[in-house]
């Protein structure tokens, strides 16, 4: 804990530190503890878990803004700016990361599984705006009051999760809230990551368009995810919250094991050099 016995916040996104979503979490996060911002200083949306090696440093009257990437965020903050934390929280992004295929995609998400390597309980926080892209997208959710059901949302897991032993069976959150422009009250609901992929591609001359028609789906209400997935949720207007694990997870297979029991380096080397 800080010295006034209040939660040390670490607070980063991938939408860079001067978004509105930013701004909304470290108004609310900074009513029940210290927030030290640690963000990028542009947008880093779906870099995944992309590090450098050197990274310039500034100071912003939020903490500091970081030239780099929201894993970046996570290690320069964990490791020298705000060595104290207690807890990291990523976001708000605009736009949802919900899927399974999308959370090694996303920046906010990379930064809380970052946190999670260091021992620290982290939360990935995103508002799902509808639509998708283009100038009326843009438009949306520009300002951080925008944000408030989010803002609201992350504020009473910071509070509460943590004694009430969310993080000893979780490393991470991953919270999801629907965007309600008219302030309506929105459940809470824990849930899975969807396992929903509609990725394709669609060659046009030189190029290829890569289309993720998903979104789309959202939008119309066609989509197959049963209920307690986090897609579902959020496509319903609830806040979708899913506790998981940052290890990369492993399954025996007696089949892998035959071929290993079945390797012979003398004789593969021989093939290969024929």
């Amino acid at each position: 804990m800080s010295a006034s016995d209040d939660p040390q916040i670490l607070l980063t996104n991938d939408d860079g530190i001067e978004s509105p979503g930013f701004r909304a979490l470290y108004d609310a996060l900074s009513e029940i503890g210290e927030v030290v911002g640690v963000a990028p200083a542009d947008d880093q949306s779906a870099v995944g878990r992309k590090l450098s090696r050197r990274v310039e440093v500034h100071e912003h009257e939020l903490g500091y803004a970081i030239a780099g990437t929201p894993a970046d965020c996570t290690v320069a903050g964990l490791e020298s700016l705000c060595p104290s934390a207690d807890m990291v929280v990523a976001g708000c992004n605009k736009g949802a990361n919900i899927g399974a295929y999308v959370l090694g995609r996303s920046g906010t998400v990379s930064a809380a599984v970052e946190a999670a390597f260091f021992g620290v309980p982290a939360m990935a926080v995103s508002l799902y705006v509808p639509g998708g892209s283009g100038d009326a997208w843009r438009r949306k959710a520009s300002d951080p009051e925008d944000y408030r059901e989010a803002a609201a949302a992350t504020r009473y897991l910071v509070e509460h999760a943590p004694d009430a032993g969310v993080f000893d069976e979780a490393d991470y959150l991953n919270v999801n809230a629907p965007w309600d422009p008219e302030g309506h009250a929105t459940r809470m609901e824990v849930t899975r990551p969807s396992t929903l992929y509609d990725m394709t591609a669609e060659r046009d001359g030189d190029h290829v368009d890569l289309i993720d028609r998903t979104w789309d789906r959202m939008q119309t209400g066609d989509i197959p995810d049963p209920v307690g997935t986090d897609r579902r949720a959020i496509v319903e207007g609830r806040i979708s919250v899913s506790p998981l694990t940052a290890p990369h997870t492993t399954r025996h297979h007696e089949a892998l094991d035959g071929l290993a029991d079945g390797y012979d380096p003398e004789v593969t080397t021989r093939a290969s050099d024929d």
